[in-house]
């Protein structure tokens, strides 16, 4: 048996020939490939020593004194910040086909079935084919308006929760994730009447794996930081990531199972559906996104590519991706919201000319509550989710603002930075949603416009923005109609408003109010 001193000197070794390896490669670079500047780290280690848990902060002041374009390594790791508009836009625009690749982390391909879902597959044919089934199919229009009652029963659910605990502290972190999960799983496997999963029973180990996967997602990994020593999985972040995949596959296989099993009865008994592919399915209206993926998976054009694990891959994807981002958002706007009371008061007035005090918010109400869509895209602003969005990576040496970007670096684009710049917006770090009322242009979050990003841009851009706003829009609205809200004793908005830095940004500490009921008619 090897002892932990022959394990550690091997590792010694490995790192100290790496770096000399690393010394002589960078001193056969030509004389015009200047990378951009940065802070000197110390030898194998780079800058890591230095970072701070506030990563977003830390890489911004590294901006202020650098410039917008940052070098720096990490391990073994180039990295390279991106802190301005500019510079953002000659990656994501200039050279997006370039730019077109995640980076990524050694815990996200083991827990993707090998990079087969939309989020961290390399671009190409497999990542072309599984966005489109994602925006045309799954997230098309037509699906989301046949998955409305869906989300209208959840939500409904949550306001007799909230009426249920009038005068009670409630904690509005649980409240939100529940309402969003059980959303998404509705959506995913539990929005066609012909299916008989019950995603109670399923719905508590499915949620555990998932918080605890991207808690993964966001750790720092030894392997990332040092790729040549991934194999020996020093931290055993990829076997507890294996462990919790395992269990996330397990759930997905039985609903696909059992999905495919009551398909095969309905059809022995002739049920009469919309005939899809080669097979017969359930009702255009009432198809979940399992019953679309199963659907396509028949034609013929599709059969080979669309596989049980692609399928599962882009399952996990929707859930993962959608649900912690929404819920911190929702999470962020109502904390907003509660520290600037003025705000909520015109944001709940706008909601009872547009709803009616006795009536409930439904989706139909959501285009006109232009100042409630305002508070969406100001808290994107001052707290976007993904404040360093998914790093990218250039396929190929590139240029950006005159400096060398070599391939395979690591992309950080600090939409945090960028969206609270005072060289591009006024009074940067105050909350005032009336800013994205004036101009239309402003609140562009398709990539159209790069001092706003909390969506990316490009190929990249998120697939699931038209879901992410009708869900937080829904929830919010219909949480400020439902009650009036304060916060318990007294609170300030400098400690309340602190954040924990992640993959996805949260507030460091949940949100917790007391509402107080309203009459309405349910």
């Amino acid at each position: 048996m090897k002892t932990p001193f022959f394990v550690l000197s091997t590792i010694m070794v490995m790192l100290i020939t790496f770096y000399f390896l690393r010394r002589a490669k960078n001193k056969k670079r030509s004389g015009t490939d200047l990378l951009p500047p940065g802070p000197r780290g110390l030898p194998l280690l780079g800058f890591l020593p230095f970072l701070r848990a506030d990563l977003h902060v830390c890489l911004k002041e590294l901006a202020d004194v650098h410039g917008p374009v940052v070098s720096l390594r990490l391990g073994a790791k180039l990295c390279v910040v991106l802190t301005s508009p500019e510079s953002a836009m000659e990656a994501l625009k200039g050279q997006d086909a370039v730019f077109a690749n995640h980076d990524t982390p050694a815990v996200a391909a083991v827990s993707s079935y090998g990079c087969l879902n939309i989020l961290w597959a390399p671009y190409g044919p497999h990542w072309r084919m599984v966005r489109k089934v994602a925006v045309r199919e799954l997230l098309s229009p037509a699906t989301l308006e046949g998955l409305y009652d869906v989300r209208m029963t959840v939500v409904k659910k949550m306001v007799e929760k909230v009426k249920a605990s009038a005068g009670e502290l409630v904690n509005l972190r649980e409240l939100v994730t529940a309402v969003t999960m059980n959303s998404m799983m509705g959506m995913l496997w539990g929005g066609s009447e012909s299916q008989d999963v019950k995603i109670e029973g399923l719905a508590e180990e499915f949620r555990r794996a998932i918080d605890e996967l991207i808690v993964l997602f966001g750790a720092p990994n030894i392997s990332d930081f040092y790729p040549a020593l991934a194999w020996l999985d020093l931290q055993g972040l990829e076997r507890r990531t294996r462990k919790l995949s395992a269990t996330i596959s397990r759930v997905l296989d039985g609903i696909i199972q059992q999905r495919l099993t009551a398909l095969e009865a309905a059809t022995l008994g002739g049920y009469e559906g919309t005939t899809r592919g080669q097979g017969k399915t359930v009702e255009e209206s009432t198809r979940d996104f399992l019953q679309v993926l199963l659907d396509l998976s028949q034609r013929p054009d599709l059969q080979s590519s669309m596989t049980t694990d692609v399928i599962k891959a882009v399952l996990l994807d929707m859930v993962a991706a959608g649900t912690d981002t929404t819920t911190a958002t929702m999470e962020w706007a109502m904390a907003e919201l509660l520290y600037h009371p003025d705000k909520m008061k015109t944001a709940k007035e706008e909601i009872t000319d547009v709803v009616g005090m006795g009536n409930i918010v439904e989706e139909a109400h959501l285009p006109r509550l232009r100042y409630l869509n305002a508070v969406f895209k100001e808290t994107l602003r001052l707290h976007p989710v993904l404040p360093l969005l998914v790093p990218h990576y250039p396929s190929s040496d590139s240029i950006i603002s005159g400096y060398t970007i070599p391939k395979g670096t690591k992309i950080f684009i600090n939409t945090w930075a960028i969206q609270r710049d005072y060289r591009v917006w006024e009074d940067a770090t105050k909350f005032i949603p009336e800013r994205f009322l004036t101009e239309s242009s402003v609140g562009d979050y398709n990539g159209g416009t790069f001092r706003f990003l909390p969506f990316g841009a490009g190929r990249r851009v998120c697939a699931g923005i038209s879901l992410g706003e009708r869900m937080v829009m829904f929830v919010l609205a219909s949480l400020l109609h439902s009650s009036d809200w304060v916060l318990p004793g007294r609170c300030d908005a400098e400690s309340g408003l602190k954040e924990k830095f992640g993959l996805v940004m949260k507030k460091r500490e949940p949100l917790c109010a007391i509402p107080t009921n309203r009459e309405l008619e349910m």
